[in-house]
């Protein structure tokens, strides 16, 4: 009776209140290896608490942080053609795109939007890595055009945030028309004296690189990002030679010019609201997020309105 009562009982409980462990509340550093708690990563905006390691972020959740109180709305972008070249490797261009799509919950590489940070209005674009690698199609194309003609009709900057792995072959000579298009939908916001922020994060390489990733009025990159348009180990078998330590790294590209800032992706929202209101002449961001404080003429005209109205 013991041996039932003191091993068979307790065993069938365990077995029928067994509940699933979810296998995604910790995730690992992909640089020092620590195992971080995910609401402590998310907090943290994907960036490792121990080492400072940037890991991705898809674009509603830098979108989320960065905007005032996570609201923004989204840019309608134009569908372009599918599959045009009826392309095929190991599987057909379409499967691809629902594999990408099923795997992200976005319909694309880019996403285009518009809301307030710090009270500047300014429109954004980020690109998702995790789909296809971020890679420019016809699709990013239009996205970064829509950006451009929504910034300029309602006098706003533009600010991109780059991940690419750079053209998409599935459209051929078609992902590399976007190179000269988005170079003209950037025109368009220098006539129109509208400031055009880029931010590149790792990695952005390839043609994205060779045009709107490096053509910003304001170049800043999260740290230790990977920033060229042929990667290291192809240069150097090219060279045969032994390239520099962090070649191509957001810091060597800083210590060389290439880059204006490298900020980390926790302190990014403060510094993009600095520059934005910089650039379009307003007053410096209040801290708090508080009213701005009358000038003083103004309050000494007002006190005598308010004794009067003060209840006696």
């Amino acid at each position: 009776m013991n041996w039932i009562t003191n091993y068979v009982r307790p065993r069938i409980n365990s077995i029928f209140s067994r509940r699933d462990t979810p296998e995604n509340l910790w995730s690992k550093c992909d640089d020092c290896g620590t195992m971080l708690f995910h609401r402590e990563l998310a907090n943290n905006l994907n960036v490792c608490t121990a080492c400072g390691h940037h890991m991705g972020i898809t674009p509603r959740d830098r979108f989320t942080a960065l905007f005032d109180g996570g609201i923004f709305t989204e840019v309608a972008v134009p569908k372009p053609i599918d599959d045009p070249l009826k392309f095929r490797d190991q599987k057909k261009y379409p499967d691809r795109m629902k594999a990408a799509q099923k795997a992200t919950g976005e319909k694309e590489a880019m996403l285009v939007v518009q809301g307030e940070i710090g009270r500047t209005p300014i429109v954004a674009a980020a690109q998702d890595f995790s789909f296809m690698g971020g890679s420019m199609g016809m699709y990013v194309g239009n996205a970064i055009i829509a950006a451009a003609e929504t910034a300029v009709k309602l006098k706003r900057p533009l600010v991109l945030f780059s991940a690419a792995g750079g053209a998409r072959m599935q459209e051929g000579i078609l992902s590399l028309m976007q190179m000269p298009r988005t170079t003209v939908a950037v025109q368009m916001l220098k006539e129109a004296g509208l400031p055009y922020i880029v931010v590149l994060t790792h990695p952005t390489t390839g043609g994205v690189t060779a045009s709107y990733a490096m053509l910003g009025d304001i170049q800043i990159a999260e740290p230790n990002a990977l920033i060229c348009f042929a990667g290291p180990r192809v240069i150097q078998q090219t060279i045969g030679e032994k390239l520099p330590e962090g070649f191509q790294r957001a810091e060597y590209l800083l210590d060389h010019g290439m880059l204006d800032r490298v900020t980390p992706r926790t302190e990014m929202r403060g510094e993009l609201i600095k520059i934005t209101r910089m650039l379009m002449g307003l007053e410096p961001p209040v801290a708090g997020d508080l009213p701005a404080p009358q000038p003083a003429g103004k309050e000494a005209s007002e006190a005598p309105e308010q004794k009067a109205n003060a209840p006696k």
